[in-house]
């Protein structure tokens, strides 16, 4: 009951936030896409540079974890594929839906609750990695007008790369500005849920269906990869635990903004992040009831 306390009130503010966005957005209509480009461009790069230069990461430590995550990733994105196949789904729309989880504001503090800071490590690992995927396959998964030259000199690679490099080299800013840094990356998050709340206003009725089948695909193909993984690759303890709970997470809000800024079906795309962060209400026990 405890557990299931902590994980409510990692999930109940993620709903007002975006509560409140869609009631300033009913009210309002007001136009969210300058503000997502300001969270995509200037803000999440911030956050995931902090998380990877923070001192306490060190990417050896977690090496096999990151490339099971790897490979969770990219085959959840196959089976993906092929069920957008055969629902008749834009596979633009569903494949990174699916593919990449909201290892971020909800993967990062359920870890910690779950692992104590011993754990948190990997979930830093499983995040950068999920980010670093989804800044160059993901956004060209989501649009054709994603030229390779865009995706090297996006600021979401740029930081990945330089945060990388940093965890690497143990080379980083002075610490008064990492406190800058690690402020502005904090503000994305309810910025990435306030903007998903307000384009709630504009959700069709008929985009409920496809929102459940990417909300309930996400964390069931998930956790089946990470499933297989773990037992192939003989994964034990907090190691298994970490990669279940990856494969379970709900879809990223982060996938919503790309999917705003590139006009891939956003109203579409937003139904299934909220819907399945409803859901991990039941996933994310679930895995961990699994995982621990």
């Amino acid at each position: 009951m405890d557990l299931l306390q902590r994980i409510a009130s990692i999930i109940v503010p993620v709903f007002f936030v975006a509560a409140v966005g869609w009631a300033y957005g009913r009210r309002t209509r007001v136009d969210m896409s300058t503000l997502n480009r300001i969270a995509v461009d200037v803000l999440s790069p911030f956050l995931i540079y902090h998380a990877l230069a923070a001192r306490d990461f060190r990417l050896a430590d977690h090496l096999p974890l990151v490339m099971a995550a790897v490979v969770v990733i990219l085959l959840t994105g196959a089976l993906a594929w092929l069920l957008a196949r055969a629902t008749g789904t834009q596979p633009r729309t569903l494949v990174p839906v699916v593919m990449f989880g909201n290892c971020g504001n909800m993967g990062l503090p359920l870890a910690l609750l779950a692992f104590g800071p011993a754990g948190f490590g990997a979930a830093v690992a499983l995040f950068s990695v999920s980010n670093l995927l989804h800044s160059a396959l993901g956004m060209r998964i989501t649009s054709t007008d994603a030229r390779t030259r865009e995706l090297l000199v996006s600021p979401l690679m740029l930081s990945s790369g330089l945060g990388f490099a940093s965890a690497i080299t143990g080379v980083r800013p002075p610490e008064l500005v990492m406190d800058g840094m690690n402020l502005l990356g904090t503000a994305s998050v309810p910025i990435m849920l306030f903007t998903l709340g307000a384009r709630l206003n504009s959700l069709r009725a008929e985009t409920i269906g496809s929102g459940l089948l990417g909300a309930l695909a996400r964390p069931l193909l998930g956790m089946g990869v990470a499933l297989m993984l773990s037992w192939l690759l003989g994964f034990e303890g907090d190691q298994r635990a970490q990669l279940i709970l990856f494969g379970a997470l709900p879809p990223a809000v982060l996938q919503f903004m790309l999917a705003e800024r590139y006009r891939q079906e956003p109203e579409r795309v937003a139904a299934m992040v909220l819907l399945g962060t409803l859901l991990s209400v039941f996933f994310i026990p679930l895995a961990l009831a699994i995982g621990l």
